[in-house]
């Protein structure tokens, strides 16, 4: 099938998943009323927009050898799972998560969905981690997963905050 994935191509879908984040978050400051959710959001969008600059930051010091495309697979299993994922059954990083907001949710309803898009990304990054080999960048990996736990964890305090 001629997939490959390395520690760069997962720290450009890194980046793409921040700039969704940072949209999603900005639109969903545009329609709620509420002052205090309203600068929530603002800031929620500006975090997405600081950690866009981390993954990037971490994607410019990958060695050549880490960016180079390859990936372990001796079950074949890797390309099953990329298909998957390459097809959106897995996790569509080309779909906006804008569409999701109409408008008329809640400040809680937009948090319970941030928190359902950081754990989809949790689990696709959890899902990529063995596919690239220790040589070729899994500790970046690893960091791309911590911080994305670190959202989630921040969310669920600013939800405790609102309820």
């Amino acid at each position: 099938m001629g997939l490959s994935f390395n520690a760069d191509e997962i720290f450009e879908i890194a980046e793409q998943i921040e700039r969704n984040g940072a949209k999603f978050y900005r639109k969903a400051a545009k329609f709620i009323a509420d002052a205090k959710a309203k600068n929530l959001f603002e800031q929620l969008a500006k975090m997405e927009d600081r950690h866009l600059k981390i993954f990037h930051g971490m994607r410019e010091q990958l060695s050549q050898e880490q960016k180079a495309p390859t990936v372990w697979d001796p079950d074949g299993e890797a390309a099953l799972y990329l298909e998957a994922m390459a097809d959106g059954r897995v996790f569509d990083v080309s779909k906006d998560p804008c569409d999701m907001l109409t408008g008329k949710e809640s400040a809680i309803d937009v948090l319970r969905m941030a928190i359902g898009i950081e754990k989809d990304s949790v689990v696709f990054y959890m899902g990529m981690k063995p596919l690239v080999p220790a040589e070729l960048g899994t500790g970046k990996v690893e960091d791309i997963i911590k911080e994305e736990m670190r959202h989630i964890g921040v969310l669920n305090r600013e939800m405790r905050k609102i309820v």
